[in-house]
């Protein structure tokens, strides 16, 4: 019996490779992996005496010869195949071990582009792949995590058809990875990302426990090692608990540290920004107190035995923060839905991607990703002949209204919102609906700062922001009636602000 082994990810290879010689295999290898089995004491034959050829052209060939491909791919079941190998004088391989050339960590470590297409791997995916192809007599390992797997499985006699083709599953994901990632970065470097195919792919973190919807599976997926942070404290977070939460990470952390947001059904009901995160909280849960009940919240710093007493006073579904601290949690335990999540650090963090994808039917839409920046505001133009001096409230406005359904409008007075709109098809239906509902709450608008995602197409969204004492409005602008609103604005003795960004989000 023979197991070739050629690994990059050296972790654990030689405990591994002694475990099969003691399981009576010889070792055959390749460069530096044979390099550190000979160290180890280990007898280990070179891969050039099994092709009786040298590696060549500084390693670039190595084992791409039939006396390995061989070895791995004929069938041991038919006769005709034994009868061949024998006449060839190819001897079987059993086991291939095989991780790739790190060229994902090189791409990470340089720009040089001579020593990423030196660290694109040929040999080693060929052996995979075959070694997959043929699972049904050889076994494939990828993974350093599954070395005491295969030996248990050997030494204990389940080695079955069944736990090889697990293995071999596992491998063309290994490989189809790396030729995604390779691709990936020839398209981001030649062609700014968008080529002629993109591969999306990810690492399965857990199952949900069903969908969106009861009748659908679902699961999540992470890109790299994002979610490895996620702490899961209490309870067993659902499909919809997931792009809840994203909703209220990405925008507490565009808030900025201190502040807590409240997510339901993907859009903000409650935001806020104060002096402690106790008063956030409170103000936050002002803006919609019913839509906050059965919520999903986010803490921008340390959830402690004191904020949690205050949120606590009402049903929340979810809460996720930068910590949550032991006497935190120990007062969370009365309430038994409650789920609970940190990252294990004073604030939360999101990942940033880079670009953005939407599933279509029959595809899928790729585009940069979108973020929304202070200096939008801060660097925003004013039109109106009014000026104001403090824009806090209007940048945090217009960070609400970017990260919420279009249509939205946002009203934030004294850093909390008071008044939102989204998800509507006028957008001065969503200015009325959000002043309407901030009546009912009894909240006060009078002095607010208004944001708009896009454009106003008509003066009537000016009009109703005057009607609720608004002081300050940012909007994108382009509108061909931007002189009809700009003039509205003027009327009233409202500050407006054109940023020349829009922030859509569907």
């Amino acid at each position: 019996m023979r197991a070739l082994l050629s690994v990059s990810d050296k972790r654990g290879i030689e405990r591994f490779a002694k475990d099969l010689v003691d399981l009576g295999y010889e070792i055959v290898s390749t460069g530096g992996t044979w390099r550190v089995l000979k160290d180890a004491g280990l007898e280990v034959t070179e891969i050039s005496e099994i092709t009786n050829f040298p590696e060549c052209f500084q390693g670039r060939v190595k084992t791409l010869n039939p006396y390995v491909h061989g070895g791995i791919l004929y069938r041991r079941e038919m006769a005709d195949h034994v009868e061949e190998a024998r006449r060839l004088g190819i001897e079987p391989i059993d086991i291939v071990c095989v991780n790739l050339y790190p060229f994902k960590e090189t791409i990470e470590r340089t720009d040089d582009f001579e020593e990423i297409i030196e660290n694109i791997d040929i040999g080693g995916p060929a052996m995979v792949r075959s070694a997959a192809k043929n699972f049904k007599n050889v076994i494939v390992v990828t993974d350093p995590a599954d070395y005491d797997r295969v030996i248990e499985a050997i030494r204990d006699g389940k080695n079955s058809e069944e736990f090889r083709r697990e293995l071999m599953i596992k491998a063309f994901e290994h490989t189809a990875a790396y030729d995604a990632t390779i691709a990936n970065y020839m398209n981001d470097r030649f062609k700014e990302g968008f080529g002629e195919k993109r591969f999306i792919y990810g690492k399965k973190l857990l199952q949900t426990r069903y969908g969106e919807n009861p009748h659908q599976k679902g699961a999540l997926y992470q890109f790299e090692d994002f979610f490895d942070r996620l702490n899961i404290i209490k309870g067993e977070p659902s499909f919809n608990n997931f792009t809840d939460m994203n909703a209220a990470v990405k925008l507490a952390v565009a808030l900025g540290e201190g502040s807590v947001t409240i997510i339901k059904h993907a859009n903000p009901c409650g935001a806020a920004l104060k002096e402690s995160l106790k008063l956030s909280w409170q103000k936050a849960l002002e803006c919609d107190p019913l839509s906050a009940f059965g919520g999903v919240v986010a803490v921008n710093g340390v959830v402690d035995a004191d904020l949690a007493e205050e949120i606590n006073k009402i049903f929340v579904e979810v809460l996720i923060a930068g910590e949550i601290t032991e006497e935190a949690k120990k007062i969370f335990e009365s309430k038994k839905r409650i789920k609970l999540f940190d990252q294990k650090s004073s604030s939360l963090k999101i990942e940033k991607d880079r670009f953005d994808f939407r599933h279509v039917e029959g595809g899928f839409l790729l585009q940069n990703s979108d973020r929304v920046k202070d200096e939008e505001i801060l660097g925003a133009k004013r039109v109106s002949k009014k000026d104001i001096s403090d824009k806090k409230d209007l940048v945090m406005a217009w960070k609400i209204a970017a990260l919420t359904k279009s249509n939205s409008v946002a009203y934030v007075k004294d850093g909390a919102l008071v008044a939102i709109g989204m998800g509507m098809t006028s957008r001065v239906d969503a200015s009325r609906c959000a002043l309407k509902k901030a009546a009912q709450m009894g909240l006060e608008v009078k002095g607010s700062s208004m944001a708009s995602e896009a454009f106003f197409p008509f003066r009537d969204s000016v009009d109703e922001a005057a009607k609720a004492g608004v002081v300050a409005i940012a909007q994108p602008g382009g509108s061909i009636r931007d002189e009809e609103v700009i003039k509205a604005a003027d009327e009233h003795g409202i500050a407006l602000y054109f940023t020349g960004v829009r922030h859509f989000l569907h």
